[in-house]
C-alpha cells in the first residue's frame, strides 16, 4: 500500500527518463533526500514537470511506498522560486554549490528538518540579502558540515589548546583540527591557515558581520573547504558548481 504524503521540498536536480518521463533529486522537510518520478513530466501539458526545477523551494504531494527508491509524485505547487538570484550569475554559482553539496552529502531517506530549513533560508538570503554570496555559502557549509558530522574546529589548537591565534601562520590537520604554530612544526599539517583566512574562517564560524574580504582569501577558503571534504569522503571530487560558471 502507498501513502499519500504531503510536504515541503526543494529540488537538487533533475533528469530526463524513458520518453516522457522526468526523475528529480529533492530535499524534502518530512523525508529527507528522495528520489520521486513524475510520469508525462516533459509533456508541454504537465503544470508539474515544468515547475520541478532546480532550486524551486515547493509544496509537494506525493505517494510513498516504502519498498520502492523513486517515489511517484503527484502534484506539485511553488512556494518560491527565487528569481532575483536566478538572474545574477556569481548568486546562481553559489545556490547551485549549495544544493550540490546537499545532493552529494546527505543520506537517502533521513530527515533533518534543520537542514531543510537551512537550505530554505540560504536561498532566500542568495535572493534577498545584500551580503557577498561567497560569504553566504561559507556560513552555510559551516552549518550543514557540522549537520552531516563533518564539523570543522577553527577556535582553539587542537593539540595544545591555545586560542590566542590571530595574527599567526597556522596549519589544519584534517583528522585533529586547528594546529597553532608551535604544534603545527611537529605534526602533520595538511593545509596552511594564514592570518586572513584564519579571521575570514574564524568570523564565519562564530556567525560575525563580515564587512570586507579580499578574493584571494575567498578562494583560499574555497580551495580549503573542498580538500577538507576530499579528505574526509574518498568519492568526492570538489564542487563541480565553482567550475560550471
Amino acid at each position: 500500500m502507498s501513502e499519500i504524503i504531503k510536504t515541503e521540498a526543494v529540488v537538487l536536480s533533475k533528469i530526463n527518463y524513458r520518453d516522457s518521463s522526468i526523475i528529480a533529486s529533492l530535499y524534502s522537510k518530512d523525508s529527507g533526500k528522495m528520489s520521486v518520478i513524475i510520469k508525462g513530466g516533459r509533456s508541454p501539458k504537465s503544470k508539474i514537470g515544468m515547475i520541478v526545477d532546480p532550486l524551486n523551494h515547493l509544496e509537494i504531494v506525493f505517494y510513498k511506498k516504502e519498498s520502492r527508491d523513486v517515489q511517484l509524485l503527484s502534484g506539485a505547487e511553488i512556494i518560491s522560486h527565487f528569481h532575483h538570484l536566478k538572474e545574477d550569475l556569481e548568486r546562481l554559482k553559489y545556490a547551485y554549490a549549495v544544493i550540490e553539496l546537499v545532493k552529494k552529502l546527505s543520506p537517502e531517506n533521513e530527515p533533518n528538518v534543520k537542514i531543510f530549513k537551512g537550505i530554505v533560508r540560504i536561498l532566500s538570503l542568495f535572493d534577498s540579502s545584500n551580503e557577498r554570496p561567497e560569504i553566504l555559502f561559507g556560513r552555510f557549509f559551516l552549518f550543514f558540515i557540522e549537520e552531516v558530522g563533518y564539523e570543522l574546529q577553527l577556535f582553539k589548537c587542537s593539540v595544545c589548546g591555545k586560542d590566542d591565534l590571530r595574527n599567526k601562520i597556522l596549519g589544519y590537520n584534517y583528522n585533529r583540527g586547528l594546529l597553532c604554530e608551535d604544534c603545527k612544526t611537529e605534526n602533520i599539517n595538511n593545509y596552511e591557515i594564514n592570518p586572513e583566512l584564519f579571521d575570514y574562517l574564524h568570523g564565519l564560524k562564530a556567525n560575525k558581520s563580515i564587512q570586507s574580504v579580499n578574493n584571494y582569501t575567498i578562494k583560499n577558503a574555497n580551495d580549503f573547504f573542498e580538500n577538507y571534504l576530499k579528505f574526509h569522503i574518498s568519492n568526492f571530487k570538489g564542487i563541480q558548481s565553482f567550475k560550471a560558471f
